[in-house]
């Protein structure tokens, strides 16, 4: 028999982080997703976006078993935003049963639509901010670090409720030794060109980290106004998540484009941490995860260019091929394997051109979908 609960206690919340583990054994490239970091993310009171907003979490059982699980995410600054009533969906994961899935759906939707929202958009966890999509195109390896996995049939059970494409998202990925002499001498030549403009190039000072990220947040709110349902992080938003990405962070991959003091725009890789993750059993740091964690920290050869944006004003300028090519200058001299740039907009030329530019091959495409309810 099924039963359908809403999670309200430590206990449930563990089933809820655990079930992935459950429903991915024996996929090989299924990462887990550290158990601590998820259980502080879905605790009401811990991460900063529950100043704001609020969720209900609900877990699908049979016979005493987890089959799937989902979160209703009603983001009251997304909607003043944008004037709108959306809600979302996010943290789906469902055994290949549409009956399931409609059940856990029909949950959510009701609950969204008690709080006077018409439509329902996901996957999104918590907001574009957070990780987001569905995986629709290259399922042949695991995912990067941040960025989500899921089964293939997990867009078929979402069209049969009636979901329909929103946007398209990409991933680009960069093998070592594409970035050829040509792309070297033309970021030469248009760093140059920008320097004329009194535009520079620099990594981010980490002496003056929380200073730098007070400017780099006016950039990265401003530079993604209006880009995807993007709603601007809020200080506390945004420093929960410099402070985390903080610790993994090399400075010669979080590269500023400065005018007179003022920074008009940045671009931040990070390692692919998913390459220790994914050895994790669990997601447990306790008693031995902790312990490949830091040992294999050093042998990360892949990274993830994160963010990329320039404010308005500054843009067709060419800085955007030369935040990006800083990035693959030090990844080359790294000697790294690989590089992923995620995601990007399906429609976005501004920014998918000079990552083709540089070598970038198009290898994953992810989908945000969306249903009146």
């Amino acid at each position: 028999m099924r039963e359908l609960i809403k999670v309200s206690d430590k206990k449930a919340l563990a089933a809820f982080v655990d079930f992935p583990h459950e429903l991915y054994a024996g996929d090989v490239n299924y990462v887990p997703e550290l158990f601590i970091a998820q259980r502080d993310l879905l605790t009401p009171g811990k991460h900063p976006f529950y100043e704001h907003s609020e969720i209900q979490l609900f877990l699908l059982y049979d016979g005493g078993k987890v089959i799937g699980r989902i979160a209703a995410i009603n983001n009251t600054n997304h909607n003043k935003v944008y004037e709108s009533k959306d809600g979302f969906f996010g943290f789906f994961d469902c055994i290949n049963d549409a009956a399931a899935a409609k059940q856990l759906f029909e949950a959510a939707q009701e609950w969204l639509k008690e709080r006077g929202l018409t439509k329902v958009l996901g996957p999104v966890n918590f907001s574009t901010n957070e990780v987001c999509g569905l995986l629709i195109e290259g399922f042949d390896g695991p995912p990067v670090a941040m960025m989500p996995y899921n089964a293939q049939y997990y867009l078929p059970l979402l069209e049969q409720m009636g979901f329909q494409k929103n946007v398209d998202l990409r991933a680009y990925r960069y093998t070592a030794g594409t970035y050829s002499d040509r792309s070297v001498k033309l970021m030469g030549r248009i760093e140059e060109r920008l320097q004329r403009n009194d535009i520079i190039l620099r990594k981010i000072n980490m002496k003056k980290f929380k200073e730098e990220c007070n400017a780099v947040r006016d950039v990265y709110n401003k530079a993604w106004d209006k880009n995807l349902g993007f709603v601007p992080m809020t200080d506390k938003e945004f420093d929960y998540t410099a402070n985390d990405l903080k610790m993994i962070l090399d400075p010669e991959f979080c590269i500023l484009a400065e005018q007179h003091g003022k920074i008009v725009g940045f671009a931040l890789a990070i390692p692919d941490i998913n390459q220790i993750l994914i050895k994790i059993k669990r997601g447990r740091l306790f008693p031995t995860g902790l312990i490949k964690l830091l040992a294999n920290k050093k042998k990360i050869d892949g990274i993830r260019i994160l963010l990329l944006g320039v404010v308005d004003g500054y843009r067709k300028m060419g800085i955007e091929a030369c935040l990006y090519g800083r990035i693959i200058k030090h990844f080359e001299a790294k000697k790294m394997k690989y590089a992923e740039a995620s995601w990007t907009l399906d429609h976005n030329d501004l920014i998918n051109k000079p990552i083709e530019d540089i070598g970038g091959k198009l290898y994953r495409k992810y989908r945000i979908l969306e249903k009146e309810i």
